[in-house]
């Protein structure tokens, strides 16, 4: 079974009209492998809900996290996530196969938004309002990470509780999504991307001050 687990600030009947999810996941409602769980109207952070979908989840479940402006363009996600975890512990979309001390996204180095060498990143995603956007192309994938983008993460809840591992509901939004492939990291986990195609409607909301308060919090933890 595929759990899909996601949060939005939309009421339910909103979330399958309107949300980019929503209607992907309409798409792929004849597939019995995908259960979707779907916290609506939501003011928590995603740590806390997805934490509360991991104690809820089946132990054979493979859990995906993913942000509710996502268009899922590819039919075959059971398929694509059921190989991913074959390969890794722990998969994304797009990632970066190193970490450098301080580093405060995924994909930057510094926080003038400077990119890392793309012969350090893997993975592709398309963005754009509708499915199907303009795809950006990082680097290579499959390939093993340090650091995933939070956009779509999935593990089996098996490993995950292996290991003890949820996310660190210190943070709201931002951050969790790095802090949790440290975790995984720390516990010799398999991180790494996987070709699944999506499209994300956000660019993100790096260096606002939300971004900043959850970036302090993440230095404090981890300290470099």
């Amino acid at each position: 079974m595929i759990g899909i687990i996601s949060a939005t600030r939309k009421t339910e009947v909103e979330f399958w009209k309107e949300s980019a999810l929503g209607i992907s996941l309409r798409r792929l409602s004849n597939d019995p492998r995908v259960d979707v769980r779907i916290t609506s109207e939501n003011r928590r952070g995603l740590p806390e809900v997805y934490n509360e979908a991991i104690s809820a989840a089946r132990d054979e479940a493979l859990l995906v996290f993913v942000h509710d402006d996502v268009w899922i363009d590819d039919y075959f996600l059971a398929d694509r996530v059921t190989a991913g975890l074959r390969a890794f512990d722990l998969i994304g979309v797009a990632g970066n196969r190193r970490r450098i001390p301080k580093q405060p996204a995924w994909a930057y180095v510094d926080g003038n938004c400077t990119w890392d060498d793309r012969a350090n990143l893997s993975g592709a995603i398309a963005h754009g309002p509708a499915p199907f956007g303009p795809i950006t192309f990082f680097g290579p994938v499959p390939a093993e990470c340090e650091l995933l983008d939070g956009v779509f993460l999935a593990a089996r809840k098996t490993t995950l509780s292996a290991n003890r591992i949820m996310f660190d509901t210190r943070y709201d939004f931002h951050f969790y999504d790095i802090d949790f492939c440290r975790s995984a990291r720390a516990q010799g986990l398999r991180v790494g991307t996987w070709p699944i195609c999506l499209t994300h409607q956000s660019g993100g909301s790096f260096g606002s001050e939300n971004w900043c308060a959850a970036y302090r919090t993440y230095m404090d933890k981890w300290q470099d």
